[in-house]
């Protein structure tokens, strides 16, 4: 029983309708240790009988048996898997991957084998070593002369240890000593126990030999044997399989890296829109943290500001109202709110709007005055401290102290002012409230227009006595005992219902904090898709460009199919050099948002000591994340289109 088996091989090839028949009728033996060449003119059928006996045409009738199993040429893995196994090629136009070394393109049809990676580039060295290209191991096909591409095609071809080897006019561009070299090789590889096939028009090429097939007009004229066949062999040979996704990720790199000033270009614009996104974002999160940070130092988010609930006249569902009407709150709801879970202290609130601060003859309008309390932060007091006894005040540094004493302001401190401001009796009129008290400490604040202007508690309450008011409070402040339970906390106060009425309105910190943080993130959010417009040109680049790749590398596909490549390892090919264009764009992204950081925040310093930039973990994955899609999605197309390409086309490409 032969090796392999070519029974009643038919093929034709169709214009319209009209049919041109190439081969008619093919029946052929080949046995293990002959070198058989297939000799006939151009048009004769040659090459397509080649390519059948390859694994590479699908389209043909007849059978092709291979150690008495017939190939099943409707499966296209198992045609993958017979050409990794059983299949090397060499080419009259070499073939090579111009941007791989001469040690790579050998590598290519190792990566399909079993070997260690150790173990392949020792086989690799020493075939090459073999073909006499020992020095020339880490140059590319472009250094090289035509004897020596060709002998890198006959090295690649015995790397995975076929037992078959088609050669297809391998000395059809080579001189006369290069051609004599070359017939030396492809007899040792037969007298290896391989079966050798070359398909060629001279005679000089097919008398080196072992049998020669004359094949004219799709048909065999004669088969004659010219030398005894050489001994077969029995040896293990070198286990195949799929080709790993790593092998795949490798050679887009290297095709990468070869291509390196094209693609900056693409990574460049890439990263562009990236960084936009990363930067709004860090942006973002710079200003809501420094508006929430300004917002801490003037108030204790621990405390909230509590009001009694009164419903709008044209709102019955849920609207308050502001107005003078709003009722006092009553000792017995002070204590209701005091007993409420985690409340830890109570106190009363009063804002005095537009007060008159009177020193040495010289008068100065608070914009408002309150009351000192537990929602106040200590860190708006600049100098001296808080006004935490009877008859002490204090005053906003720029407000008022500066008004009063421009360049020794803090000489203010223990000095007496007295405060005036306009109030509503019961009766609706105008009343002043007066009182005298020590300027305990001077405030300021960081926001801008902010003024921190507060008297002691027990100091109001007495002026508002004396003025024949009520000192019963329609605010008050409500400390939490912990910051994690403030928003459940007021959750739990606006419940209180006294039968079917709301009682009370709670206003928090971090309600504050949130609503600023929305408006900011809506800001953001709208920067960031102006970025992402960039992102979209950046995947149209990527799109072009990979279709471009494909095809300027057409033949290159046809090479690693005809090595044995499926679809599936084309399609990752592409989409892997995709994919890296994404990451290293990702990568100068993140360092431009980084670099862009520390120069804003720098800048800025000077105008307050905070970082208004502030990138984030997040923000980073986001843009790998945003990278990787966008990548991914250019690719697919490109990737389709290349994986469906003909092996044989993709071959005769130019």
């Amino acid at each position: 029983m032969s090796f392999l088996e070519l029974k009643n091989i038919h093929k034709s090839y169709y214009l319209g309708s009209q049919e041109f028949p190439v081969l008619k009728g093919i029946n052929l033996d080949f046995d293990l240790g002959d070198f058989v060449s297939i000799l006939g003119e151009s048009g004769g059928g040659k090459s397509t009988l080649m390519n059948i006996i390859g694994g590479l045409d699908r389209n043909f009738e007849g059978e092709v048996l291979v150690d008495g199993k017939k190939l099943d040429h409707k499966q296209e893995k198992s045609l993958d898997k017979y050409r990794r196994e059983t299949i090397g090629y060499i080419y009259q136009s070499y073939n090579l991957i111009s941007h791989l070394s001469v040690l790579d393109n050998v590598l290519v049809s190792l990566d399909m084998t079993t070997l260690s990676k150790k173990e392949r580039e020792a086989r690799a060295k020493e075939l090459l070593v073999k073909v006499g290209l020992e020095g020339q191991i880490k140059k590319y096909p472009n250094q090289l002369s035509g004897g020596q591409k060709q002998r890198v095609a006959i090295a690649r071809a015995l790397a995975s240890d076929p037992k078959v080897i088609i050669a297809d006019e391998p000395t059809g561009a080579l001189d006369s000593q290069n051609t004599k070299e070359v017939l030396s090789l492809l007899n040792e590889i037969a007298s290896e126990g391989r079966l050798v096939i070359t398909v060629t028009h001279s005679e000089a090429v097919a008398d080196a030999g072992t049998r020669i097939v004359r094949l004219a007009d799709g048909q065999i004229e004669s088969d004659e044997r010219i030398k005894p066949a050489y001994p077969k062999q029995d040896k293990e040979m070198i286990p195949s399989r799929a080709l790993p996704r790593r092998a795949s990720i490798k050679t887009a790199f290297k095709h990468f890296r070869h291509h390196l000033g094209t693609n900056s270009l693409i990574i460049l614009g890439t990263a562009i829109g990236l960084f936009s996104v990363i930067l709004f974002s860090g942006l973002g999160n710079g200003i809501a943290g420094y508006m929430s940070s300004q917002i801490t130092k003037v108030a204790n988010p621990q405390v909230m500001s509590v009001s009694r609930y009164v419903k709008s006249d044209d709102d019955e569902n849920s609207a308050f109202s502001e107005s003078s009407n709003t009722p006092a709150f009553t000792a017995a709801q002070l204590d209701q709110i005091k007993k409420q879970k985690h409340v830890s202290k109570v106190e009363s609130s009063y804002t005095a709007m537009n007060a008159t601060a009177t020193y040495n003859n010289q008068n100065v309008t608070m914009r408002a005055l309150t009351n000192w309390t537990s929602s106040n932060s200590d860190d708006s007091v600049k100098a001296g401290h808080a006004p935490t006894k009877d008859g002490e005040i204090l005053i906003d540094q720029s407000a008022v102290a500066e008004k009063f004493n421009k360049n020794n302001y803090k000489d203010l401190i223990g000095k007496q002012v007295t405060v005036s401001y306009q109030a509503l009796n019961a009766q609706q009129e105008n009343v002043t409230v007066k009182f005298t008290a020590t300027v305990s400490g001077i405030g300021h604040s960081d926001s801008q227009g902010a003024q921190i202007n507060a008297v002691n508690t027990t100091t109001i309450q007495n002026a508002l006595k004396q003025a024949g008011l009520s000192a019963d409070p329609t605010d008050i402040s409500v400390k939490v005992d912990d910051l994690d339970n403030v928003e459940d906390t007021a959750a739990s106060i606006d419940k209180i219902k006294d039968g079917s009425n709301r009682l009370y309105k709670t206003s928090t910190i971090q309600s504050i904090i949130k609503k600023i943080q929305t408006y900011v993130n809506l800001a953001t959010s709208i920067l960031s898709l102006i970025a992402g417009i960039s992102l979209i040109v950046s995947a149209l680049m990527i799109i072009v460009t990979m279709f471009m790749s494909v095809a300027a590398r057409t033949k290159e596909i046809g090479i690693l199919r005809a090595l044995g490549e499926s679809k599936r390892d084309i399609r990752w090919l592409f989409i892997s050099e995709s994919l890296i264009t994404g990451l290293l764009s990702a990568s100068v992204a993140t360092l431009l948002a980084y670099l862009a950081q520390a120069g804003i925040n720098g800048a800025l310093k000077s105008i307050a000591n905070y970082a208004f930039v502030q990138v984030t973990t997040g923000d980073v994955i986001t843009a790998f994340v945003l990278a990787l899609i966008i990548s991914l999605l250019a690719a697919l197309l490109p990737a389709r289109r290349a994986a469906k390409l003909n092996p044989i086309d993709a071959l005769s490409a130019e």
